[in-house]
């Protein structure tokens, strides 16, 4: 696990307390596209391949990934070029209580040690195909589509669940995946909701305990009546 421990003083009104607390590690990894520098990601390292080949595209950047190689600090994603194309219309719905399922599925042992990850996790046919946690609320989206493209599972099929608030920035990354579902425990932008309705994406946030909103695309999900 990508945790250690550094000394620490705590401090609770007049009592002072010298303990050893656990705290996430942050590495910087330079990542490359056919061999061409693309930018610096600071991460928790692990699921490493996941996250070069998740970042490229959720970035845009490529249409599909043909390999990640990752030696030290580098990540090198071969992939090939991106296709010109929008988001269809999936046909993907999901009931609400499997709206609470995916929720409940974000356990993050990094978080409830440190104080200090995000989590997020992703769905296939009612399934856990994919769970991640890192230190950026992005990598944790990153690694879990990366784990999914690795595979060969199709996306358009996928639900994603975050534990992070949905900017534009995020709303995007799925979008760019191809990602019809994105349940959030915390709060969209105004620009995230925009995104998620010009992308045609279901966009469902503060979804804790047996509350959600639905803030885009609502056609997706399943009420039963009388619930």
């Amino acid at each position: 696990m990508s945790i250690c421990e550094s000394p620490a003083t705590r401090v609770d009104r007049d009592c002072v307390t010298e303990t050893i607390d656990d705290v996430c590690i942050e590495e910087s990894f330079r990542l490359y596209l056919n061999n061409e520098f693309i930018g610096e990601l600071v991460a928790t390292p692990y699921q490493l391949e996941e996250l070069g080949a998740g970042h490229i595209i959720c970035e845009g950047l490529a249409s599909s990934v043909s390999g990640v190689q990752v030696s030290e600090d580098e990540i090198r994603v071969h992939a090939e070029t991106p296709d010109e194309k929008c988001m269809t219309k999936s046909s993907v719905t999901i009931e609400k209580e499997h709206i609470y399922e995916v929720m409940d599925s974000i356990i993050s042992e990094i978080w409830e040690r440190t104080g200090g990850a995000h989590c997020s996790v992703l769905f296939s046919d009612g399934r856990l195909i994919a769970r991640s946690e890192d230190i950026g609320r992005h990598n944790t989206v990153d690694k879990v589509v990366g784990h999914a493209i690795l595979n060969n599972i199709d996306l358009s099929t996928c639900v994603l669940g975050c534990s992070g608030r949905q900017p534009a920035m995020m709303v995007s990354k799925a979008a760019n995946a191809g990602i019809p579902i994105v349940i959030s425990r915390s709060a969209p932008t105004d620009k995230g909701i925009r995104t998620a309705d010009m992308a045609g994406v279901t966009l469902i946030c503060f979804a804790r305990g047996s509350r959600f909103t639905v803030y885009a695309h609502p056609d997706r999900i399943i009420l039963h009546q009388g619930l």
